[in-house]
């Protein structure tokens, strides 16, 4: 019987998961936190896109975006949790080649999504403070539609080349990925020959997508900070500011880390594998769970929806 490991072969039909190498005894104990993150992020982004479609007065583009971002958590983390909550539980180990290239797209894509949306929050919240007065006329409902569909071209079209290239390599070394996901690091890892161009298009993803969302981002809080500190009473100055919390908040839980991690399992080879895997597979399900969370406590119009909720059900 051949072995699955030291098979030759080009495109293989399955790869084998290996979960988090290291930790397989604890794969059952390990899945405990991931599945009560999975469950708190699909209460959470359920919830948002609830309030803000049952109640009239968030119908604007702030609220808007907030949805999109909601979807795009809900799909990233959907994309994840379900097939490593398999492993775990079932020892569900095989994916199909496919299936796993799909699976990578789909990751790829929303995380470059999700930056795409944080920077047209930005660019709102922008306008919201340094033009008050056309606020209501550049941003509108119509803008926010093309804008959404812009960063979703966005996101498919620049991670489809990097999942084209996978598919071309030849994979004669394993079909075994030391990860309980199919990512590009780890798939492209295990091919043979020369897979220089698929590391660099990674790198531009990261440096030229993400890199330059976070550029944008930076210019317009300066923009915004600048204005703030404009405004005439220290009151006042809180006040705005506050508007832009739970945006900064979430930002900083999604570029910080992601840029960290990225260059880490590129760069520093000493880290432990199973350390590595961990603390990514966490990352990656930390900002669809606590997005929702930070925009329901920081957002008044959320927040005093939810009370209603929960006291109208509790009378």
């Amino acid at each position: 019987m051949s072995d699955s490991n030291t098979t030759d072969f080009t495109n293989p039909s399955t790869f084998i998961l290996m979960g988090i190498p290291g930790l397989e005894a604890a794969h059952v104990w390990i899945s405990i936190p991931f599945c009560t993150m999975y469950t708190i992020a699909l209460l959470g982004n359920f919830t948002i896109l609830f309030i803000v479609k049952m109640e009239s007065s968030l119908h604007e583009p702030m609220y808007y975006f907030l949805c999109m971002l909601a979807v795009s958590d809900l799909v990233l983390s959907t994309s994840i949790l379900p097939k490593m909550l398999s492993l775990f539980w079932f020892n569900s180990r095989e994916i199909d080649f496919s299936a796993c290239l799909t699976q990578m797209f789909f990751i790829h894509c929303f995380f470059s999504i999700e930056s795409g949306i944080f920077v047209a929050m930005a660019l709102d919240r922008y306008v919201a403070i340094c033009h008050p007065l056309r606020h209501s006329t550049i941003v509108t409902n119509h803008m926010v539609g093309k804008i959404g569909l812009a960063v979703l071209l966005r996101g498919s079209m620049i991670v489809l080349p990097m999942v084209l290239l996978a598919r071309q390599w030849s994979y004669c070394r394993t079909n075994m990925i030391p990860q309980p996901y199919c990512v590009h690091v780890a798939v492209v890892g295990l091919a043979c020959g020369d897979t220089r161009a698929s590391s660099h298009y990674g790198l531009f993803l990261l440096f030229c997508v993400m890199g330059l969302d976070a550029i944008l981002i930076v210019v317009s809080y300066t923009q915004i900070l600048r204005a703030i500190f404009n405004l005439p009473t220290k009151d006042v100055r809180l006040k705005t500011f506050g508007t832009c919390g739970s945006h900064l908040c979430s930002i900083i839980l999604f570029y910080i880390p992601s840029l960290l991690l990225s260059l880490t399992s590129r760069f520093d080879q000493k880290m432990p594998q199973h350390f590595h895997s961990l603390i990514n597979n966490l990352y990656s399900l930390m900002p669809p769970m606590l997005n929702p969370i930070i925009y329901g406590v920081s957002t008044k119009q959320i927040r005093d929806r939810l009370l209603h909720l929960f006291i109208h059900k509790g009378s």
